[in-house]
C-alpha cells in the first residue's frame, strides 16, 4: 500500500453542484469553472504557488506568496493574452460575490512576459504571469478560478484553472491509516481529522463548515460530503469507521523520462527523429499491466511532473515538444469502459486526446500525446 499526500481544506461555505462529463466538453468553448484548456495549440499549462514549480496553487491572503501560470502557445508568435479572475463557492461555482468586493486595483491584466522558444524542433511561445501583482491584488480568501482569453474578448476562453487563497483561522491534526475490515485493510488509506476552531466563531459548526479532502491535490476523487461526526468544546471530529473517508491506496505512478533528447529514458525503447517526422518520436516500452500484482515501493513524485531538458540552458524556452507512444498490452479488449493515461501533466481528466485505443494487431491499448521535455508521472484509469 503506498502513502499518498492528502490535504485537507476547510470552506466555511456551502453548496451543492452536478458533475459533468470532461470528454463530452473538453474541446468546445463554453466557459466552465474547472481546469481547462479551451484551444488545441496551447500546451504545458503550469499553475503553482511560484516558489517551486511542484508546488500546489494554493498562497496565504496575508503573505508576499504569489501564483504563477504559465503555458506555451504552438502557434507562435507574440498575441495578446489577458486574464482576470471569479471567486467561487466550496463547490467552484461563482458566488454572489461582486468583482469589487474580492479584487482591489485593477479587475483585468495582460500577459506581458512572453519568450519565443529557442533552438527547439516544434516553435512555440512561452507565456508566464505572477499575482497578486501591483496591477491586481486580492481582498478575500476562497477558491479562485483564473480565466485567459485573448483580444479582451472574454466570450471565448483560452485557458481556466483552480487556485486557493487561505487564512489561518482554525487549526487541524490529522491522521493517515489502514482502515479496519479485512476487505478494505490492503487497498485504502483512512484520513482521520478534528478541526478545533479557539480562535474563529461559528455560529453552526454542523452546516457551517465545508470539509473537502483532496489525494495528491486531485479533484476528480476529492471527498466533500462529510459532516462531523462528534462536536466537542470548540472541536468538530471526523472520525470515520464506515469508509466515508477512505481513499484508493493506488500502486505506485509509472514513469516517463523525456528529459534528453539525445539518450533514451529508462522506459524509452526508441527515440528517433527522422525526415519524415516533423517532431521527435518516443516509443516507450511497453508497460507491464498491474492488477494482480502485489504493491512494490518505488519512488515517484505523487502524479506531478516537471518541465526539463538535459541539453538546455533554460528549460522554460529551449525543452522541445515530443511525440510520445505509450501501449499497455492486453489480450482483449475491455467491455467495460475506456482506458484513460491521466496524471498531473492532464489534471487527471479523462478526455478525448488522452483515450486509449486498442489495437488488434498488437494485443493491447496505444495512445500518443505531445508533451515537452521532462519528468512525468502517469499511470492508466
Amino acid at each position: 500500500m503506498k502513502l499518498k499526500v492528502f490535504t485537507v481544506f476547510i470552506l466555511f461555505m456551502y453548496c451543492l453542484n452536478a458533475q459533468q462529463n470532461k470528454e463530452d466538453y473538453a474541446n468546445d468553448n463554453f466557459f466552465r469553472f474547472d481546469n481547462f484548456i479551451y484551444k488545441s495549440s496551447i500546451k504545458t499549462v503550469l499553475c503553482h504557488e511560484s516558489s517551486f514549480e511542484m508546488n500546489p496553487p494554493e498562497i496565504d491572503l496575508h503573505s508576499d506568496q504569489k501564483i504563477q501560470l504559465s503555458f506555451d502557445d504552438l502557434e507562435g508568435g507574440f498575441k495578446t493574452y489577458q486574464y482576470t479572475f471569479f471567486h467561487c463557492d466550496a463547490n467552484w461555482n461563482p458566488d454572489d460575490l461582486m468583482i469589487s468586493e474580492y479584487l482591489t486595483g485593477f479587475f483585468d491584466d495582460q500577459i506581458t512576459n512572453r519568450s519565443a522558444s529557442f533552438n527547439t524542433v516544434v516553435s512555440y511561445t512561452h507565456y508566464t504571469c505572477s499575482f497578486p501583482n501591483t496591477a491586481i491584488r486580492f481582498s478575500k480568501s476562497g477558491n479562485y478560478i483564473i480565466m485567459v482569453y485573448e483580444n479582451g474578448n472574454k466570450d471565448e476562453p483560452i485557458i481556466s484553472r483552480k487556485f486557493r487563497i487561505f487564512e489561518n483561522l482554525v487549526s487541524l491534526s490529522a491522521r493517515i491509516h489502514q482502515p479496519l475490515g479485512s476487505d478494505v485493510l490492503y487497498n485504502t488509506h483512512e484520513v482521520d481529522f478534528s478541526i478545533f476552531f479557539t480562535q474563529y466563531q461559528l455560529t453552526n459548526p454542523a452546516t457551517d463548515v465545508k470539509v473537502v479532502i483532496t489525494q495528491n491535490d486531485r479533484f476528480d476523487n476529492s471527498i466533500t460530503s462529510l459532516k462531523p461526526l462528534f462536536i466537542k468544546d470548540k472541536e468538530l471530529s471526523y472520525d470515520y469507521d464506515d469508509g466515508s473517508n477512505c481513499f484508493p491506496a493506488v500502486n505506485e505512478f509509472r514513469v516517463l523520462d523525456i528529459k534528453s533528447s539525445r539518450y533514451p529514458g529508462p522506459t524509452t525503447q526508441r527515440l528517433f527523429r527522422d525526415s519524415a517526422s516533423t517532431v521527435f518520436q518516443v516509443i516507450l516500452k511497453k508497460d507491464e499491466p498491474r492488477t494482480f500484482k502485489r504493491y512494490v515501493f518505488s519512488p515517484d513524485i505523487n502524479g506531478r511532473y516537471l518541465i526539463k531538458s538535459n541539453e538546455a540552458s533554460n528549460s522554460t524556452t529551449e525543452a522541445d515538444y515530443m511525440e510520445v507512444t505509450f501501449f499497455l498490452p492486453f489480450e482483449y479488449p475491455t467491455d467495460n469502459g475506456n482506458v484513460y493515461l491521466v496524471g498531473g501533466f492532464n489534471q487527471f481528466q479523462p478526455t478525448k486526446e488522452n483515450k486509449m485505443h486498442y489495437d488488434k494487431l498488437n494485443k493491447g491499448y496505444t495512445c500518443k500525446l505531445l508533451l515537452k521535455q521532462g519528468y512525468f508521472n502517469y499511470y492508466y484509469s
